[in-house]
């Protein structure tokens, strides 16, 4: 049996890959994502060899998940419970594609993964592969109910990695667990489980990486311009960039101003509710200034109906359906409510606020000769006409009151 395993090069990783070539006597692949995560690679595949992987795949996926995942969700405006700006959720469908693609590559049997029987990863891991490998088997040690009695606590992974010799580096568990890439870094469980512990004090500064405190930001403001095409930010400060490069530049920047923390309580997809703490200060900025330039120049019917799918689309992304037909018929409609959101938007960044500071489109539908409360030039708008306008709107409402009240009071 071969199978592919996303890997990490952590604990928890380097225990599956051990334990799960053991239990299915299987050849092992290893695969590692990289998509901004910056942590160290170097050595990875060595490590993962000594381990019991007979092949290592580590693959820069950076510009594909900006590109393709993190920018067409954009355009839909899309941010789960109006909150969370689906940092993880959109790099799941990605990391399992590519696993599915080794796993025909390698001629594998199944592919497997580490996350637990309690979050969203497992599911959208798994309903990626179902889409797009149905016939891929899959395996989840932590629903092994041998796995779990073998392995209660960290202790036991630690003296597992020390009894069979792997290459493993273990240090007192964090106080939280912590997930990054390009477009967040998300912070859950340990402390973070009582929701009523204030994740901004001061003493859990040092939990944050992309971002300083809004307290801690810089005391004057600093503007940033971003160019759209289409609905996708193509420069910065007037600099083309590839889309991950876009990303970056906004982590940067959008970090050094405590822009982007997010703390909030979530309904997860399996059922129950959790607290995460997150950064997403590139996201925050895009998003933010996304919205303004569609102001400018998108259409009042089709953003009104763009946003009313917004909840849904957010909810596909979340539930991990990212392949299923209905999130791409989503995406198609989304991508034409897109032809004409091009243009600029000048933003001020000021100790965690994001600050309208101007927006401009060669295809604006904003005319200020019509809005203009002074004469109009164009004749385009004559005030009579409201009249009519707000009697035949209002007819209904005054036969719905003739008919169920008196003297203006309904019963």
């Amino acid at each position: 049996m071969k199978i592919v395993l996303a890997y990490s090069g952590g604990l928890d990783t380097s225990v599956l890959l051990s334990w799960i070539k053991e239990r299915y006597n299987a050849t092992m692949i290893a695969f590692c994502a990289d998509i901004g995560q910056e942590e160290e690679l170097k050595g990875l595949n060595k490590k993962a060899a000594s381990t019991g992987a007979s092949k290592t795949y580590i693959d820069d996926l950076s510009e594909e998940f900006a590109r393709d995942f993190i920018f067409p969700m954009i355009q839909a405006g899309a941010i789960y419970e109006n909150q969370y700006f689906l940092g993880t959720s959109i790099a799941r469908p990605l990391i399992a594609k590519r696993m599915v693609e080794i796993a025909r590559k390698e001629g594998a049997d199944a592919i497997a993964h580490g996350a637990t029987g309690k979050g969203n990863d497992q599911v959208r891991f798994e309903l990626t592969a179902a889409a797009l490998a149905p016939e891929l088997e899959i395996i989840a040690p932590w629903r092994d109910a041998q796995f779990r009695s073998e392995f209660p606590g960290r202790a036991e992974m630690i003296q597992y990695c020390e009894d069979h010799n792997i290459p493993v580096e273990a240090s007192a568990k964090k106080p939280y667990s912590m997930d990054r890439n390009l477009l967040h870094i998300s912070y859950e469980a340990g402390i973070l489980e009582d929701p009523w512990l204030d994740a901004s004090a001061p003493a859990h500064k040092a939990m944050y990486k992309l971002s300083v405190s809004p307290e801690d930001a810089p005391n004057r403001s600093e503007y940033v311009t971003l160019d759209f095409i289409k609905g996708i930010c193509i420069a910065v400060n007037g600099k083309k960039m590839s889309p991950a490069q876009i990303m970056r530049a906004l982590n940067k920047l959008g970090g050094k101003h405590g822009i982007g923390r997010v703390d909030l309580v979530e309904n997860r997809f399996v059922g129950m509710k959790s607290r995460g703490v997150y950064e997403t200060p590139g996201g925050a900025i895009l998003h933010f200034a996304h919205r303004q330039i569609e102001t400018l120049t998108m259409d009042r019917e089709v953003m009104h109906l763009r946003d009313s799918l917004i909840p849904k689309y957010s909810e596909l992304v979340y539930y991990g359906f990212w392949f299923s037909p209905e999130r791409e018929a989503l995406q198609a409609l989304v991508t034409e409510s897109q032809k004409n959101v091009t243009g600029t938007v000048r933003l001020k960044l000021y100790k965690g606020n994001i600050i309208t500071a101007g927006r401009r489109s060669p295809v604006s539908l904003y005319n200020p000769h019509i809005a203009t409360m002074e004469a109009d030039p164009t004749k385009a708008y004559d005030q009579s006409d409201a009249t009519g306008f707000i009697r035949l709107n209002g007819l209904r409402l005054k036969v719905a009151a003739q008919v169920h009240g008196k003297k203006g009071a309904r019963k």
